[in-house]
């Protein structure tokens, strides 16, 4: 009775994987008929001759084998053949040789070692079906708006863990700045890359992408989500300051107006989630005159002359408004030159003509690259460009010791006056 009890209901031993891994029941049944072939093919030699039943209503399986019946005493191989007399006498009394007789394999009867190396065949199987799936989940979802619960934190990423039990990778290179996680908090992020290397599943989130900042306000702008509002394009420099153009197809839907909210109730979550972030949301428009001057708020541009072939800007200011145009750091005009596409140098206007003016990797031979690549890094990327801006600001802002700044100004005044 006992034996009987421990050769029932086989499928039932493996239903566990089913209720673990979320596998529908017609998939279930078909790895089942796999494994179960794949290690009778190791027990028999072959499977083509086998037939195997699986009976989800019952939650059993039956395996039959067909074997060709030959005369006694001429089996060569017991996985494909049977004598004559051992098939009559297996309740098919009428059977003739060369004709086919079926018999049913109890497959318990093979041992604890075959029913193990089942079990660790059909772990295998539906392992890989689960890492397919997740695959299959997320690729090509890219950019999406995931969240999920941290777990680890390691010095060069961050373990997450999403609603379904998934595993998201957020690396530290892909955190914002001042981001500090505890041990079961929610974290927000967007999907980045889906790798599948040696059947081993890597999910990368990022929370530095702009794609985040457009997610984070498709989620707070109903307008967006609707479809009212179009963003058009975003620039980050993570944890610092971010520039977004929108654009309204209603003409009764003021864009800016609507991202901001009431006294900023929209956008300042959004600000919090980006570790306060400075946000400048700005009207879109397809003249790129228009646009960078925009794009340069809060400085005031006094005119524009761009070059649309090398995506250059030559833009004028005011003395006064040049430091605004390049802002701190030199975010303002970094982040301005990515939102709109241009390169854009910034001149202070004082009426002169710029036709002759000369770029400063030209000075290579008189000036150090360091120096050079210092005052590129602030938006002076021409001679009349560094010789428009204040001589304390270029020590102040390219950090340049002030017998630098004295000997590079000297160099390039010295050029326009041979």
């Amino acid at each position: 009775m006992a034996k009987k009890e421990e050769s029932t209901n086989m499928v039932e031993r493996f239903a566990e994987f089913k209720e673990l891994k979320h596998i529908d029941k017609t998939t279930m049944i078909s790895v089942l008929e796999e494994s179960f072939r794949n290690v009778l093919a190791k027990m028999f030699g072959t499977d083509e001759n086998l037939d195997v039943i699986m009976n989800p209503d019952k939650g059993d399986v039956q395996i039959f084998q067909n074997l060709e019946v030959v005369p006694d005493g001429e089996v060569t191989n017991p996985s494909t053949q049977i004598s004559l007399s051992d098939a009559r006498a297996d309740q098919n009394p009428d059977v003739e040789i060369g004709e086919e007789h079926t018999r049913e394999i109890i497959f318990e009867k093979f041992g604890r070692r075959a029913i193990l190396n089942l079990r660790q065949t059909l772990q295998s199987k539906i392992l890989d079906l689960q890492k397919e799936a997740i695959y299959s989940q997320f690729k090509g979802h890219e950019g999406e708006l995931v969240s999920g619960e941290v777990y680890q934190t390691w010095s060069k990423e961050t373990l997450l863990i999403d609603s379904e039990e998934n595993e998201l990778l957020l690396p530290k290179s892909e955190s914002i700045p001042g981001d500090y996680f505890r041990k079961g908090e929610t974290v927000r992020a967007v999907i980045q890359r889906v790798d599948n290397k040696n059947n081993n599943i890597r999910i990368s989130v990022s929370r530095t992408s702009d794609d985040f900042l457009r997610r984070l306000f498709e989620l707070e702008v109903p307008e967006i989500h609707d479809g009212l509002i179009n963003i058009r394009a975003v620039a980050r420099i993570p944890g610092e300051r971010a520039k977004i153009a929108v654009e309204s197809y209603d003409d009764r839907i003021d864009p800016v107006g609507a991202c901001v909210g009431v006294k900023g109730s929209r956008i300042h979550g959004i600000v919090r989630e980006l570790r306060n972030e400075n946000i400048d949301v700005i009207n879109y428009t397809s003249n790129p005159e228009l646009f960078i001057q925009r794009a340069l708020s809060p400085a005031k541009v006094s005119s524009i002359r761009l070059n649309p072939d090398e995506k250059r800007a030559e833009v004028f200011l005011r003395p006064e408004e040049v430091p605004l145009a390049i802002g701190k750091g030199a975010l303002n005009i970094k982040l301005a030159s990515k939102l709109t596409g241009y390169v854009i140098d910034v001149y202070r206007d004082t009426g002169e003509e710029y036709n002759d003016d000369i770029y400063l990797d030209e000075f290579k031979d008189e000036i150090d690259s360091w120096v050079i690549d210092a005052l590129k890094n602030i938006g002076c990327v021409t001679a009349k460009n560094v010789l428009a801006m204040p001589r304390d600001f270029l020590i102040e802002k390219a950090d340049l010791e002030e017998d630098t700044v004295d000997n590079v100004i000297a160099i390039l005044k010295a050029e326009f006056e041979d």
